[in-house]
């Protein structure tokens, strides 16, 4: 499988850098695109690098936030024909605070019932090479970052975020945000586990610019360094300075950064 970011908020190239997250994957079977990115810029990325989205066929949209799936709306006008795989409830209100402020960063609910969104509720294989999964065991190492995140009714629980397996030679696990824990995610796979895992693990909150306690990384950095078969790419939501206190503890982490690509074994 090749994997290329094209939304990513850092950028070694000629690719634009945007606070959002979004990947292409060509498997055997598939042309997908994990999440959409903030706005035009998965356009004009995909542009450069030679990608055409209109050939895409399968989206997945790991939560309901906007840096992961406010492009939808433009992807939809561009590609009538893949369909985009994301959670009923992603469509529910979602909020980030900051002091006593209190900003929307959900996705377009007008887009619900388009024809090419398929809404789930919970687990579902699309089939023998992708399938999604949701978690809602409790963290033990829950993010801080997530305190500011909100729904409708109270603090986000995200039972509106999905993760991706794509399962080829080798097995590759693609979270968002991560925002119920890479630690918990990967424990809800038991002993099936990959060999790549590419995503944020949203320890820096990006309204605060703050990055967690280095009591809370080093209790990550501690529970990662049990998966040393997995090579971690991680990105987006987990932020420069908590990338370089991890990677300085973890010889099986990387930056997956706009404009990188990809071909595993």
């Amino acid at each position: 499988m090749k994997i290329t970011a094209l939304v990513e908020n850092k950028s070694h190239s000629e690719a634009k850098a945007v606070h959002g997250l979004s990947f292409y994957i060509e498997t055997e079977k598939h042309k997908l695109l994990f999440d959409l990115g903030p706005d035009n810029t998965l356009f004009e990325n995909a542009k450069k690098k030679g990608i055409d989205l209109a050939e895409v066929d399968t989206v997945i949209i790991s939560h309901g936030h906007r840096d992961h799936g406010g492009a939808l709306k433009n992807f939809l006008e561009l590609n009538q024909k893949a369909k985009i795989y994301i959670q009923r409830t992603a469509f529910e209100p979602h909020f980030s605070k900051l002091f006593l402020f209190m900003f929307n960063v959900g996705l377009d609910k007008k887009l619900l019932n388009h024809k090419n969104i398929v809404l789930l509720d919970g687990n579902y294989t699309i089939d023998d090479e992708l399938s999604l999964f949701t978690v809602h065991t409790p963290d033990r190492i829950s993010s801080e970052a997530n305190k500011s995140l909100y729904a409708l009714h109270g603090p986000d629980d995200f039972r509106h975020e999905q993760n991706l397996i794509i399962r080829g030679k080798k097995k590759a696990l693609f979270m968002g945000c991560g925002h119920k824990g890479v630690v918990n995610i990967l424990e809800n796979l038991g002993e099936d586990l990959p060999s790549y895992c590419f995503g944020g693990f949203h320890v820096y909150n990006p309204v605060s610019r703050k990055t967690v306690s280095v009591e809370q990384l080093d209790a990550l950095a501690s529970e990662l360094k049990k998966y040393k078969d997995i090579q971690f790419y991680t990105c987006h939501c987990t932020g420069n300075d908590a990338f370089a206190y991890l990677q300085n503890k973890l010889n099986h982490m990387r930056y997956f950064s706009c404009g990188d690509e990809l071909v595993t074994e």
